[in-house]
């Protein structure tokens, strides 16, 4: 494993999710970066100041600009698999648990949070007038906060409409948001509960999923009046914690911060069973669907109706999350079905 010397560069913004997942990660991993501010064109002005960077094949926040073997810089987006490749490229104060078992559940709660959590994030933020008024002044702001107010103000209007116009693709529509609203509601319960006596999610140290969740609740707990009128009124817990994962540089490590997969605490295991009824069936519906070439998807759950369009990349997620289940020794899958009260994950990744 080789340690890089140079700092890692990525563009992002402070209202993506992704970002502050990310940018997480590299504080507490003590990783040396560099962040450039968004932008949408490469203006003279921001190519003198940044130079020339190569582009992603779709533009998704952050952008990491990484060297390959012959040194050349290669735009990459998609955090999990970024989170890996920091993983094979600095040592020490990993985010990926070493017990196979612990890593896999890991593995499910990031998912979870960076496809389905974020369902919540975007249904608040576009479908509440206070919470549509305060994102449509910000955004174009981070973008350009110096740019005329005609132009923040134009600018304001173009995001909103687009936006909004996404919420039936992002999953958020009349039938779907009560789901959505009684599912995230359950999340912060359950959550709350754990980290009552857990300081993260897997034990006494911050994994990938640890931050995961934070990126998420950047955005549900600290931006969005909405939900985070909920979640200071109902978890502060949950609010607090969101702000201690800012910066976890100063956090040290001692032996046994991870626990055996066999003391894995009730409370994690309440939390991860609400995601295997939730957040499963409906990786598995969306997969039939993109499989099928269906124009729309509809399903069950919670005892709810669910109809959005397709998402191709999330039937990647369960092909991905059915590996990783599949690479778990015999005897971990079956510790895993006992674990999870009344129900049985064998049968949504077999």
């Amino acid at each position: 494993m080789a340690q890089d010397k140079e700092a890692i560069e990525l563009m992002g913004a402070p209202g993506s999710p992704y970002t502050r997942k990310m940018l997480g990660i590299l504080r507490y991993r003590r990783i040396p970066y560099r962040l450039l501010p968004f932008t949408r064109n490469n203006s003279a002005a921001y190519l003198d100041r940044y130079g020339e960077r190569p582009a992603p094949k779709v533009r998704l926040l952050p952008i990491f600009y990484l060297k390959d073997e012959q040194g050349a810089k290669q735009a990459v987006c998609d955090s999990t698999p970024l989170i890996r490749e920091l993983e094979s490229r600095f040592e020490g104060r990993s985010v990926v648990p070493d017990n196979p078992l612990l890593a896999f559940i890991d593995y499910l709660i990031e998912d979870y949070a960076d496809e389905w959590l974020t369902k919540a994030m975007f249904h608040y933020r576009w479908s509440y007038p206070a919470d549509i008024s305060k994102a449509g002044q910000m955004l174009p702001r981070w973008h350009n906060n110096t740019a005329p107010e005609a132009e923040i103000n134009e600018a304001s209007k173009t995001i909103t409409e687009l936006q909004i116009s996404r919420l039936s693709y992002v999953g958020s529509n009349e039938a779907t948001g009560p789901v959505i609203e009684e599912s995230f509601t359950k999340f912060l319960e359950l959550l709350d509960n754990h980290l009552e006596s857990n300081a993260f999610i897997i034990g006494s140290r911050p994994s990938a999923s640890d931050f995961s969740i934070y990126g998420q609740l950047t955005c549900l707990a600290l931006f969005d009046p909405t939900p985070q009128a909920l979640i200071t009124n109902q978890a502060p817990r949950v609010y607090a914690w969101t702000e201690s994962l800012e910066d976890l540089s100063g956090y040290e490590l001692l032996p046994g911060d991870w626990p055996q997969h066999s003391s894995i605490p009730t409370t994690l295991l309440a939390l991860l069973g609400h995601i295997v009824e939730i957040y499963l069936p409906y990786l598995i519906a969306n997969a039939e669907a993109v499989a099928t070439g269906a124009e729309s998807m509809t399903t069950v759950i919670n005892g709810r109706s669910w109809t959005q369009n397709p998402f191709p990349y999330q039937a990647k997620c369960l092909s991905w999350i059915r590996r990783c289940y599949g690479d778990l020794p015999a005897q971990d899958q079956l510790a895993l079905d006992r674990s999870i009260e009344g129900i049985d994950i064998s049968q949504y990744l077999s």
